[in-house]
C-alpha cells in the first residue's frame, strides 16, 4: 500500500509500521514461549514473515519510523510500505539469531504480485501505476500460496533466517545483515508495544 497521506491508527503510530511490522512482531512474542515449549529437534517449530520485494527499496530512519517527518511517504515503490516490509525481512533474521538453538526456523517471503484490495486508498496516479505493475507481473492467489508455503514446508529446507523470492532463496537488502540495525529495531520496537501496554 502507497498513500499520499500519512494515515495513524487510533494508537497514533502509521498504519503500515503498525499493520505491516509491529501486528506480526507483537503475534510473534506473545506465541514465543507457546512455540518454544512445542517443538522438536523432529520438529521444529517454523515462523514466517510476509514481506515483499519492494524490501528492496526500504531504508530504517529510527527518527521518523512513525513517519512525523514524512520523507518518500507517497512513493509507490518506496515509502514506509518498502520499509515496512525491510522490517520484517530483519526481524525474521534477528529471531532466527536469538532463537537459534530453540528448534525453531524462521523466514521471510515475498510470495508475488498478487491482485488484492491494498490500493483502495492510493490517490488515482498511484493506484494505475500499481495496476500496471500487478497486470505484467501478476500471478494468482494459488501461486502466492505456494511461494509461501514452499520453503516453510519443504523437508529440504533446514535453513533459518533467510529471504525468499517466490520460493527461491535470495540474498535480502543488505540492511537486514546489519547487526547494529537489527538489535536497535528489535528493541525500539519493543519499547513501543511497551509504551502501548501490549507487552
Amino acid at each position: 500500500m502507497s498513500s499520499n497521506q500519512v494515515i495513524k491508527t487510533k494508537d497514533n503510530l502509521e498504519i503500515q509500521f503498525q499493520v505491516n511490522h509491529l501486528a506480526p512482531f507483537l503475534l510473534t512474542l506473545l506465541l514465543l514461549d507457546t512455540i518454544k515449549k512445542s517443538v522438536s529437534a523432529e520438529l521444529p517449530g517454523k515462523i514466517a514473515f510476509t514481506s515483499s520485494s519492494g524490501h528492496f527499496n526500504g531504508e530504517i530512519d529510527f527518527d521518523n519510523l512513525n513517519l512525523e517527518k514524512r520523507s518518500s511517504y507517497w512513493h509507490p515503490i518506496k515509502g514506509n510500505y518498502g520499509n515496512t516490509k525491510l522490517m520484517n525481512v530483519i526481524v525474521a533474521k534477528e529471531l532466527s539469531r536469538i532463537v537459534q538453538n530453540e528448534n525453531i526456523r524462521t523466514y521471510s517471503l515475498h510470495p508475488g504480485i498478487i491482485s488484492t484490495n491494498l490500493n483502495h486508498m492510493n490517490n488515482r496516479y498511484t493506484t494505475y501505476f500499481i495496476n500496471l505493475l500487478i497486470m505484467m507481473f501478476e500471478i494468482s492467489a494459488e501461486q502466492g500460496a505456494i511461494n509461501t508455503l514452499y520453503p516453510v514446508l519443504s523437508p529440504e529446507n533446514k535453513e533459518t533466517g533467510e529471504y525468499y523470492n517466490e520460493g527461491i532463496k535470495q540474498e535480502p537488502n543488505k540492511i537486514a545483515n546489519d547487526q547494529e540495525v537489527a538489535n536497535k529495531l528489535w528493541k525500539v520496537s519493543e519499547q513501543l508495544l511497551r509504551e502501548h501496554g501490549l507487552i
